[in-house]
């Protein structure tokens, strides 16, 4: 028997009930993990709510880090006792699973479970924002929303060390705090100052960013195309205000002859050789002490609602993790 949280309709934190659930042995290809940690990310309450429509009832997560303790037919790639981890498929809310061995990552000496857990989705996600969306280069200035947040956090160090200059967006005081210490240039307060605009021109001379990189969405959106200079590109990739619709593409037009893409790491890590590659770059990033993991909040596994409250409301800085 293995515990999980197991959503049987969308709705909203309370919706999530630890259950117990039977584990059979695992299939060709697949092997069991024992989680010692599990990550949390925004993505997994879009799932929840049903903004991202699932089938119910489902184990929500996608994010964790554990140790090999079965192995299935057919497996060649790890062996019992590995340290791996996962940026998907969903499932990850539980004490232990069984996966496809080609989901998995090997997680190499001195990073931590709880490291792995809280990084692998978003240092990936940190890395293709920077490095393929728009491969920022030295002297650039972007515009990273959240900057406080677990993407953030990784991509406002990981952007410095590519020679960018940062202006980092954030919700309150203590957050900008935060994204100062991270090595952000300059730091504005949206919610103190929600027409931010003018002061991104302020900052740049006139200019704009070359990016800005939201995952705040509805609320943000249109502000953000203001920041950019002409031709610069919009990142959208994450709503956790709520989705963005645009009824007119002539706004691009209009604001600078503007880009705008809404990128998932689905299709940016859809090669195997190619994820795992970029893992190994996260992992190296962080290993070298480029890039600093600050995991914020630790929740049990059984506290789940209370974890999604938290991350709701935006009240989380860094990284969270889940613990069986």
């Amino acid at each position: 028997m293995s515990k999980a949280i197991v959503v049987r309709k969308a709705g909203g934190p309370e919706v999530m009930k630890l259950e117990e659930r039977d584990l059979p042995p695992p299939g060709p290809g697949e092997v069991r993990v024992k989680h010692e940690a599990i990550g949390l990310n925004f993505l997994d309450v879009y799932h929840r709510s049903g903004q991202y429509p699932v089938e119910a009832p489902f184990v929500p997560g996608s994010e964790a880090a554990g140790v090999v303790t079965a192995v299935g037919p057919e497996v060649g790639a790890f062996k019992l006792g590995d340290r791996v981890c996962c940026r998907g498929p969903m499932g990850t809310y539980c004490e232990e699973r069984n996966v496809a061995a080609n989901r998995l990552l090997p997680v190499p000496d001195g990073i931590s479970s709880e490291i792995a857990a809280a990084t692998t989705l978003k240092g990936l996600t940190a890395l293709y924002l920077l490095e393929m969306t728009w491969p920022v280069k030295k002297g650039e200035t972007i515009l990273f929303h959240a900057a406080a947040g677990g993407v953030g956090q990784i991509a406002v160090q990981w952007a410095k060390a590519l020679g960018a200059r940062v202006i980092g967006a954030v919700g309150s005081d203590d957050k900008e705090a935060i994204a100062k210490k991270l090595g952000c240039d300059e730091v504005i307060n949206i919610r103190a100052v929600p027409d931010y605009a003018p002061i991104v021109a302020k900052m740049t001379g006139g200019r704009g960013v070359d990016v800005v990189y939201d995952s705040i969405g509805r609320d943000t959106f249109e502000r953000s195309l203001d920041c950019l200079r002409p031709r610069g590109l919009m990142v959208s990739f994450g709503s956790s205000s709520g989705p963005v619709s645009i009824a007119d593409l002539g706004i691009l037009a209009a604001k600078g002859s503007l880009y705008l893409t809404r990128p998932t790491p689905a299709h940016y890590f859809a090669d195997r050789q190619v994820e795992l590659a970029s893992a190994a770059r996260v992992f190296e990033m962080i290993g070298n002490g480029t890039v600093k993991i600050s995991i914020g909040q630790t929740f049990a596994l059984a506290d789940a609602a209370k974890a999604h409250e938290a991350l709701a409301s935006r009240h989380t800085t860094g990284s969270s993790v889940l613990v069986p």
